[in-house]
């Protein structure tokens, strides 16, 4: 890993050349480094969940550092700043992540304390929902094909659906485990793009797949 002042660090992240994968695959590793720390007593290394996290945290830390270059004051190093967003961005995404795999409780229809509301709900989701849903699908499986290569479609088939690691998934595409990386984070880039001119948000896009088959 290469050592850089701050001022380095930025004159590399503006660089249109080697010198920026270079420097991503250096931040990346100072990121993922420091995450079993910022999170301890959160969520342990060991945990089955912690490596798809860091890797989420990692990618998305540098994007908005990437976004964000010129909002670097130089009050700090250039690296603690980063570590600072990761942190953030990691204790979102752990709240994010939990909030989601936690159960409704039991509530109770306030007139009738004995029935549970959710008996009283009707299954069967609104013929609307459906056809919304669906259109949506397509719109997304559409924006994934225009956007991406077959090769970082490929990687996003293997990470994201499969739920590979880098090192299986790179093993998988017969390519280093770097250019793999460097793969999902121009992918992800395109589609965050796209997204947005699009007018889609990222509760939208997870109830595409968090909402059955439909």
């Amino acid at each position: 890993m290469t050592s850089r002042t701050s001022d380095e660090w930025l004159v590399d992240l503006r660089a249109m050349d080697d010198r920026k994968e270079s420097a991503l695959a250096d931040l990346r590793a100072i990121i993922l480094r420091g995450l079993p720390f910022a999170l301890a007593g959160k969520l342990s290394p060991d945990n089955p969940a912690f490596e798809a996290l860091a890797e989420d945290v990692a990618q998305e830390t540098l994007l908005k550092v990437l976004a964000h270059l010129d909002g670097f004051e130089g009050r700090s190093l250039f690296t603690t700043w980063v570590q600072k967003i990761a942190v953030r961005e990691a204790l979102g995404e752990l709240k994010r992540r939990r909030w989601r795999d936690v159960p409704l409780p039991e509530m109770t229809d306030p007139e009738d304390g004995d029935t549970p509301m959710r008996e009283m709900a009707d299954p069967a989701p609104h013929p609307e929902a459906q056809a919304e849903r669906k259109d949506l699908l397509r719109r997304v499986g559409w924006i994934v094909s225009d956007e991406l290569t077959d090769k970082q479609r490929q990687a996003v088939e293997l990470l994201a659906l499969q739920g590979l690691s880098i090192e299986a998934a790179a093993s998988r595409m017969a390519i280093k485990p770097n250019a793999l990386y460097k793969l999902m984070f121009d992918a992800r880039a395109r589609l965050k793009k796209r997204l947005e001119r699009e007018g889609l948000t990222p509760a939208q896009i997870l109830s595409v797949f968090e909402g059955g088959a439909g």
